[in-house]
């Protein structure tokens, strides 16, 4: 009886012991990556319809902080621009310095340096632009649409504008990756169409690690916090039946 006194104590300590180191490491993960989002993405809610379908008003995102010099063609950026009213901004890339933006091509396409440009992401049955248009982007600059391309106040607006609608590289501050609310809004994928022109398309950004850090952290919080109760539980399940054995 004294040994397997001990041995059920030895085992006991052992298990506690992980359990402690659970719940250490999972508030480590949890908190860290709360931190990291906090440090890596900015919160944006959309004000307008002009992303739509990818995005609609009043959904918010999560846009990772970046240098203008990062952004590639494809790319949902926030971006602030006197031009453009000296407000935050959402719009998507589709031309860079040197390209040659016109619409549309004999199929009804957007083209970009006579390339044209599948737009899975424009809702069905919308043409790519609501009127034809020609715009050289000066070097260091962007050019910038609205997924909803009839009622969008995008580049096309600004064509009479120092740089042809474009906006400079430093206006952009972040690149969206994911809908954070509504919650089924998951992450906003890089459009393969500009994936062959140079510079190809940017790479997600660390969004859905910190989302597995705060998931996995918090599994080792509930797991490591519950092993104490329901071992204890057990525990005393088995010596009422060992004591109702030996009476």
């Amino acid at each position: 009886m004294g040994g397997t006194g001990r041995d059920d104590g030895g085992r006991g300590r052992l298990g506690n012991a992980l359990s402690g180191l659970a719940v250490a490491v999972g508030c480590v993960l949890f908190l860290g990556g709360f931190v990291w989002g906090a440090l890596v993405y900015q919160p944006y809610t959309v004000p307008t319809a002009s992303m739509s379908p990818t995005v609609e008003a009043g959904e918010r995102v999560l846009a990772e902080r970046i240098d203008g010099d990062e952004v590639h063609r494809g790319d949902i950026v926030v971006f602030r621009d006197k031009q453009w009213g000296d407000m935050p901004m959402l719009k998507r890339v589709v031309g860079v310095g040197g390209d040659e933006i016109a619409c549309c091509s004999d199929n009804g396409r957007l083209t970009v340096n006579g390339r044209a440009i599948e737009e899975p992401y424009l809702r069905q049955g919308d043409q790519p632009a609501s009127e034809k248009f020609t715009a050289t982007v000066p070097e260091g600059q962007l050019f910038l649409l609205g997924d909803e391309r009839l009622g969008s106040l995008d580049s096309r607006s600004h064509l009479q504008d120092p740089g042809h609608g474009s906006v400079p590289r430093s206006a952009v501050s972040a690149r969206v990756d994911a809908v954070a609310w509504p919650l089924d809004g998951g992450m906003v994928q890089r459009p393969e169409g500009f994936a062959d022109l140079p510079g190809g398309v940017s790479q997600p950004g660390p969004v859905k690690l910190m989302a597995a850090s705060v998931a996995a952290g918090a599994l080792l919080i509930v797991g490591g916090a519950g092993y104490g109760p329901v071992t204890g539980r057990f525990g005393r399940k088995r010596r009422s039946r060992a004591v109702a054995g030996v009476a």
